[in-house]
């Protein structure tokens, strides 16, 4: 059986999405990692609220912006213009959790087929799929991480402008919605560090994978 570049080509963008979506996903749906911050960015201190209204408060946010339940920010105030910029981001969650189910479902049917050998990957310089998946989802946290990293309030802008084109509700006033109180940027600043991690590890786990599947041939 001749191998397939474009079977090869496919699996290594649904590969890089895959790791890409699910690192995103990480700081959405795995909600302690927002309860340890609240101690560690002494938040009750910064706002004097106590720990379990400004988890309450997060939780209302995330139950909006993940399963679509009724916009609240428990007993913080909020405005029209901070509940709109949360449908925006929830608009921007439900994206990257279709992205996730698709590449996972289509890995999952062409790595079925290799498997039962119907279908052969091209490995072009001797590497296969997960190898080149793996070098160009870390390439691109390299270069946005390190972009990050020399300014991350300007990334920060940037990002917004690029997500969220035209508008500026993102821009909270603390006096009318409290949120952002409890949702600092050092926070935004730790779920970037958190998905570049997971994404490096799940990088280093594709190409360690071809490297052991190209010792053992």
């Amino acid at each position: 059986m001749k191998p397939s570049r474009l079977a090869s080509l496919l699996c290594t963008v649904a590969l890089a999405l895959l790791v890409l979506s699910f690192s995103i996903a990480v700081p959405i749906l795995f909600r302690p990692f927002y309860y340890v911050q609240i101690d560690a960015l002494d938040l009750p201190e910064r706002t004097g609220w106590s720990e379990e209204v400004i988890r309450e408060a997060y939780d209302e946010v995330l139950d909006f912006c993940v399963l679509g339940k009724p916009f609240g920010t428990g007993q913080l105030a909020w405005s029209e213009s901070g509940r709109s910029h949360f449908a925006d981001v929830r608009e921007l969650f439900l994206i990257d959790f279709a992205v996730l189910a698709l590449s996972a479902v289509v890995c999952a049917l062409l790595l079925g087929l290799r498997l039962n050998g119907k279908l052969r990957f091209h490995h072009p310089l001797g590497r296969g799929p997960g190898f080149w998946a793996g070098v160009l989802a870390a390439g691109l946290v390299a270069v946005v991480g390190g972009l990050a990293a020399l300014d991350f309030e300007r990334a920060f802008v940037v990002f917004h402008a690029i997500f969220f084109p035209g508008k500026d509700n993102w821009l909270f006033d603390p006096a009318t919605d409290q949120i952002i109180l409890v949702m600092p940027e050092e926070f935004f600043r730790n779920c970037a560090i958190l998905i570049g991690v997971v994404l490096l590890v799940c990088c280093a786990g594709l190409i360690a994978a071809d490297l052991l599947r190209r010792r053992k041939q």
